[in-house]
């Protein structure tokens, strides 16, 4: 079972990592890969750099970044295969996230497993 494990945090478009944190993430990637469980994993260039396509009312718009009206962003990502949803949590669980944290702040690691088709994930498509 593939588990995507999204990285989220306040926005902080010209906030680099701490030290701290980049090295931690690389430890943690490290402790994926050796437990054979990593697929792929990439950080994210800050939303400054970045583009959304919205679009209401059958007109697309594009939107560049950054997005400081967003109450989180994705910062990165790392792309598992497990046994289960729990083992994907347990990952997740172990994620080093708080070295991103200051503050109030909040840091979040969403676990969300991919679907090959879209009836993997809702079957009553039944195609």
């Amino acid at each position: 079972m593939h588990f995507m494990l999204l990285l989220k945090g306040d926005p902080s478009p010209d906030t680099p990592p701490s030290p701290e944190l980049v090295d931690a993430m690389r430890a943690y990637g490290r402790e994926l890969a050796e437990a054979g469980v990593l697929l792929a994993s990439e950080g994210l260039f800050p939303s400054a750099h970045g583009a959304r396509v919205v679009t209401a009312n059958g007109k697309k718009t594009v939107v560049d970044g950054p997005f400081a009206e967003a109450k989180e962003l994705v910062a990165g990502f790392f792309l598992i295969d497990v046994k289960s949803r729990e083992e994907a949590i347990e990952w997740a669980s172990r994620c080093p996230v708080e070295y991103a944290v200051q503050g109030d702040q909040e840091a979040v690691v969403e676990v969300r497993q991919s679907a090959q088709t879209a009836e993997e994930a809702f079957p009553e498509l039944g195609r």
